[in-house]
């Protein structure tokens, strides 16, 4: 394997149909780039695992929320060796009662998949909160020197961008990632009015590996806001500018100091309001119309 691979052949593993599944040539060549003796699938969805292991001999665990299993709420059944998890994207594609029955999963199981499923999270926060449960979930699960296989990619909603890689939790030590082509999808077929769209063609793997049993570092990516106002290092410049853009109006100099003062920007320089004004004559971003400050035409 390279840091790169492409699959235009998904292989006859797991079913075409089963929207969002990968490659299985991806899982074969993992097993063989990385000699593994097992490997587990929790969330195996149409199967590919599963089939890619029976081909290739290699025993493992296969459960999935349309096998009566609930990551949310139940025990993983074992200490696996290796993992692969190939979580939903979001709601990109929502699974339960698409892919499959939820009145077949309550008939059976006892239990409705629509609750804890994943691709039915309420936003993007709700999912991450939910993803990073199941993969420390899953790393816990892990023997010492195991590896864990996450295959996941971004996928863009009303002009945001969401990255699973961003926001999800690294556990353990991160040994690899791997870029992989897609494929085959259903977006391929659309056509997108916005110049400024960049059409998604690639997933991430990421390989977390099991280094430690008990004390294990951890990313966890944190979201916050930041005041410019409260920010060291951002410049005079950038602080007034941006609270003239913030405001949209003229600014006096006795208005700008009222927006600045109490912050930390103004709390490391007791002379903060001379500088104020040295920012305003010294930077041609700003112009002068009587007693009011407005920033300059681009």
């Amino acid at each position: 394997m390279k840091s790169v691979v492409s699959y235009p052949d998904r292989g006859k593993f797991g079913k075409s149909s089963y929207r969002g599944n990968c490659s299985g040539r991806l899982i074969q060549d993992l097993i063989e780039q990385y000699k593994l003796d097992s490997l587990s699938d929790y969330m195996v969805g149409s199967g590919t695992t599963e089939d890619v292991c029976r081909a290739m001999n290699i025993p493992g665990t296969f459960l999935d929320l349309n096998r009566g299993f609930d990551m949310m709420t139940m025990d993983i059944p074992e200490r696996a060796e290796n993992l692969f998890w190939h979580p939903p994207y979001g709601s990109m594609i929502v699974y339960s009662d698409h892919m499959y029955s939820a009145k077949d999963i309550i008939s059976r199981y006892g239990f409705d998949p629509r609750v804890n499923d994943l691709s039915r999270a309420k936003d993007w926060d709700d999912f991450v909160r939910k993803m990073n449960y199941c993969c420390l979930k899953q790393y816990a699960s892990l023997e010492k020197g195991g590896r864990m296989f996450v295959l996941m990619g971004d996928w863009k909603k009303n002009g945001v961008l969401h990255s699973m890689l961003c926001d999800i939790a690294k556990p353990g030590t991160l040994e690899q990632i791997i870029i992989k082509m897609q494929h085959n999808c259903v977006s391929d077929q659309r056509t997108y009015g916005s110049n400024n769209f960049v059409p998604i063609v690639h997933e991430y793997l990421m390989v977390l590996r099991k280094d430690a049993a008990v004390i294990i570092p951890i990313c966890l990516p944190t979201k916050r806001k930041m005041d410019m106002r409260d920010s060291l290092s951002a410049t005079w410049r950038d602080v007034v500018a941006a609270v003239m853009e913030d405001s949209r109006k003229p600014l006096t100099l006795t208005d700008i100091y009222e927006q600045v003062s109490g912050h930390k920007k103004c709390k490391a320089n007791p002379n903060w309001r001379a500088k104020v004004r040295q920012t305003l004559y010294i930077n041609n971003v700003f112009k002068r119309s009587g007693d009011a400050w407005t920033l300059a035409a681009a």
